[in-house]
């Protein structure tokens, strides 16, 4: 009897072995699709297949089969809510609600971490303030006594508090902050209903983009750090940890793709999201607004705490989390070294995403990031990349001459090195006739007086070189 008994123990041991192995795991990731610095830990992983080809097959997971589920968000809150609900095994969001995706799953008597990075700017460039495009105002200390609309409990929201707290004023006082979806501020912008909206990404440049609207402020001049990441569940890692692993290669490997093809990505961004590829590019293309990057660098974990501290302040959290238990890189490490990636040296690597190309017109190599400009001719596979403004303009010129048609032509910020819609942007024209642009008008002004030269318009500086090259 003690012999079957034992066998007997023995085949149901096995029998639960197998059930286990040939189990189906669900794996439910949450996006932000029209969040487009999101993309590499969503929408490129969905449209391309690449979660498929790196969750495990081997182990534990030899008979596993696997239940896929992509669920899309216009914002990190309702994605926080579905995670909280078990719905969701993964998401993808930025500092600020990803912080308040820690704070729900305390509340709830769990835990969720903060696994990798996808996109960032020490600087805090990405989200931004704008106006509608005949509104007086030129920068940010032009608002005061406005109304200005954010999305509630966004990155963008934190950023508004801290530019306010910047000024000096009294948030309850000197500006009248309102919560508005990016949806609804788009409508309200263009027919002129409110003074002033602060957004994240990408709406502070698409909104311009669409000829309804003008970034006054850019969040690189808060000085402090934001990113956009992905978060897990920290029971479903604990169980599951190859699978959390396997997701980030496949971040990695979409990084590596829209890096090697940005405007091929970008074009697929757009028809995934109606958001325009000319607006991805400026994100994801060389030298772009922010710059994507996988590890967490000590700033982006100042941008979570900075986080933390903005919630207290808005009296959305009344405890305290772990930092370094929340910001967790185990995962993002071991992705990072399966993929053949010196994770240290990324780490300690501040470096804009490159640009590596030569003068569209000399054919020499460029060499000052901070004067480059780039042209997208209508039809073609790739962005034109030129050393100067002045190049770029003599070339637009040329082009139009021929019977092409531009797409977009981007510049960079002369002073912070962010990547601007060149027709909204002001330039400095010196004595030897050559161009800087920059964001802000105040800028431009304070360029010229410490170096000399004029500031002007898009189309002033373009008047100013087709004359040039027409002598």
């Amino acid at each position: 009897m003690t012999l079957l008994r034992s066998l007997t123990a023995i085949l149901l041991s096995a029998t639960a072995i197998g059930t286990a192995q040939a189990e189906t795991i669900r794996v439910a990731v949450g996006t932000q699709d029209t969040t487009i610095n999101c993309a590499t830990g969503g929408l490129l992983i969905r449209e391309l297949k690449l979660l498929e080809k790196y969750l495990p097959h081997d182990g534990k997971y030899k008979d596993a089969t696997y239940d896929i589920q992509w669920r899309n968000f216009t914002s990190g809150a309702p994605l926080t809510n579905e995670m909280v609900a078990g719905k969701l095994d993964l998401g993808a969001m930025a500092d600020f609600p990803g912080s308040l995706n820690g704070y729900a799953f305390n509340k709830a008597g769990r835990q969720s971490l903060f696994i990798s990075v996808l996109s960032g700017s020490i600087k805090g460039s990405g989200n931004g303030v704008v106006v509608p495009t005949a509104s007086p105002v030129q920068s940010f200390a032009d608002l005061k006594g406005k109304t200005i609309s954010v999305p509630f409990a966004s990155t963008s929201h934190g950023l508004l508090l801290r530019a306010v707290k910047a000024q000096g004023w009294d948030p309850a006082r000197d500006v009248t902050i309102i919560t508005q979806a990016p949806e609804m501020a788009g409508s309200a912008l263009l027919a002129n209903k409110i003074e002033a909206h602060a957004d994240f990404v990408p709406f502070a440049e698409l909104f311009p983009w669409r000829g309804f609207a003008r970034k006054i402020y850019d969040g690189s001049q808060s000085n402090a750090p934001t990113m956009h990441g992905s978060l897990v569940d920290a029971a479903y890692a604990e169980k599951y940890p190859e699978i959390v692993t396997a997701y980030l290669r496949a971040a990695i490997e979409a990084d590596r793709l829209i890096a090697a093809e940005p405007e091929k990505y970008a074009e697929l961004i757009e028809k995934v999201t109606g958001i325009e590829a000319e607006v991805a590019y400026l994100f994801h293309g060389p030298l772009g607004l922010q710059t994507r990057d996988i590890t967490w660098k000590p700033e982006y974990r100042q941008a979570v705490k900075t986080s933390f501290e903005t919630l207290k302040l808005l009296k959305k959290a009344d405890s305290d989390i772990d930092l370094d238990r929340f910001v967790d890189d185990r995962f993002i490490r071991a992705a990072a070294k399966e993929a053949g990636i010196d994770y240290e040296s990324r780490l300690k690597d501040y470096a804009q995403t490159p640009l590596v190309a030569n003068d569209a017109v000399t054919g020499q190599p460029i060499t000052d990031p901070a004067r480059v400009a780039q042209i997208w001719v209508k039809g073609e596979a790739h962005v034109r990349h030129y050393a100067s403004p002045e190049a770029a303009l003599g070339a637009l010129a040329e082009i139009e001459k021929e019977g092409g048609q531009v797409r977009v032509i981007y510049a960079q910020d002369r002073g912070s090195n962010i990547k601007l819609f060149a027709k909204q942007a002001w330039f400095v024209r010196d004595a030897d006739r050559h161009l800087s642009a920059f964001l802000l008008k105040g800028d431009a002004e304070a360029y010229a007086q410490a170096h000399g030269g004029d500031v002007i318009d898009f189309a002033a500086a373009r008047a100013g070189t087709t004359r040039l090259s027409a002598r």
